[in-house]
């Protein structure tokens, strides 16, 4: 019998995954039947879906096996009571060789100070001005999950000492890892950069706040690409008011587009970039979605199960 994928992801990206998601089904050998309306909801095995699709309430799919998420975050999926469906999270390698590029490349960019010489072509020989060594700058990499594991072992191999945190104890080579409030007030401490990768959950929103944030060396360096919750704004905004924060980098926020009156945007000491850390390249995330469903058809674990108590 035929099973049935409905891709409720929304239409604007329906023709960049189609000729995708239909060349994994055919080199898996699925009778999966793709489709982006579903007349009888009680017939749909599963559901493709992203934030802002078509899909509300998941209670009229009675019998779908999971829905896979297409974003790596889910926390505006997690939270829906209509959600009783297994949901998968997107964990795919190049999304996370996305991440690691716009991190390393925003991490050298303060490390060598490159905005000094990008800012200010104006004739000057500017002498004693080039960098330390990486093994003297710290870098804090908050969140320890595939994306933070990736990037911290990055800069690490780069020559940063990595300090990394997360809310419970982990190992990962290359990184000094810590957990906990007093494991983050002694990452914070030693970070010149900070790096936020995290998912947003109840204990991670405003989790840099003003406390927090005064933990810093004077004139530490943010870098935000995670979820936008996890700063306090008004903190953060004070911070590089007073040179507590030197600079803050921030790919993502509260509000989406960011607002053009937002203070974010004239501030600065603050760079804004449009939510472009790392997107979800259809080609070969339609590769993971089609693989976990043969997964379940053939009776084997779902990949990337979200854990609804933890959130993520």
């Amino acid at each position: 019998m035929t099973t049935t994928a409905y891709f409720a992801a929304g239409a604007r990206l329906w023709p960049d995954y189609k000729p995708h998601l239909e060349r994994a089904i055919a080199e898996t050998g699925l009778d999966l039947d793709l489709i982006t309306t579903a007349p009888d909801p009680e017939k749909v095995d599963f559901i493709i879906f992203a934030p802002g699709g078509d899909i509300t309430d998941f209670s009229l799919y009675p019998n779908a096996r999971a829905v896979l998420n297409l974003w790596a975050g889910v926390e505006r999926i997690v939270t829906n009571p209509t959600l009783t469906q297994p949901l998968c999270r997107m964990v795919d390698p190049a999304l996370t060789q996305g991440m690691v590029e716009w991190v390393t490349g925003h991490v050298l960019r303060y490390h060598l100070g490159i905005d000094q010489f990008i800012l200010n072509q104006d004739g000057i020989w500017r002498e004693g001005v080039a960098a330390p060594p990486a093994r003297l700058r710290p870098v804090a990499m908050l969140g320890l999950g595939e994306l933070g594991r990736a990037c911290g072992q990055a800069l690490a191999g780069l020559g940063f000492p990595v300090l990394g945190w997360g809310r419970s104890p982990r190992e990962v080579p290359g990184i000094d890892c810590h957990s906990g409030e007093e494991g983050l007030e002694t990452v914070l401490r030693q970070a010149q950069i900070v790096v936020t990768l995290l998912p947003l959950t109840r204990d991670t929103e405003n989790l840099l706040d003003a406390r927090r944030l005064g933990w810093l060396p004077d004139g530490a360096m943010i870098v935000n690409p995670g979820r936008g919750p996890l700063v306090d704004d008004d903190a953060l905004l004070a911070a590089l008011d007073t040179g507590k924060v030197g600079h803050a980098t921030l790919d993502v926020f509260r509000q989406e587009p960011l607002p053009a009156a937002h203070p974010y945007w004239a501030h600065p000491r603050v760079t804004v970039t449009p939510h472009i850390a790392a997107a979800t390249p259809p080609d070969t995330a339609s590769v993971v979605v089609i693989e976990n469903i043969a997964r379940s058809l053939a009776g084997k674990p779902l990949l990337h199960l979200v854990d609804r108590e933890r959130g993520y």
